[in-house]
């Protein structure tokens, strides 16, 4: 299974460290990622493989709204199915 991880917000030092290492905490495997910033503005859009992942989707997400909510940036993860059924409409 397959997912697209957005992250919205002000840009300061460590924010892909931030997602990126518990990503790597749960065994999750980043294929793809851009990002970019417009004057302050931090934006990243990721797409990551779950196969491996060591948690449910659920804690998954629970864990990177908190560590976005730490580093004061907004994260959402969406199984990649929703996303493209969302954008299909």
């Amino acid at each position: 299974m397959k997912a697209i991880i957005t992250v919205i917000g002000n840009d300061k030092p460590g924010i892909i460290y931030n997602v990126s290492k518990v990503l790597f905490e749960h065994t999750v495997n980043i294929q793809d990622i851009s990002q970019t910033i417009l004057q302050s503005y931090f934006t990243m859009m990721m797409l990551v493989d779950l196969t491996n992942m060591t948690t449910d989707f659920n804690a998954l997400k629970s864990t990177l709204e908190q560590a976005g909510e730490k580093n004061g940036v907004s994260i959402r993860i969406q199984r990649e199915e929703f996303f493209e059924s969302m954008h299909n409409i």
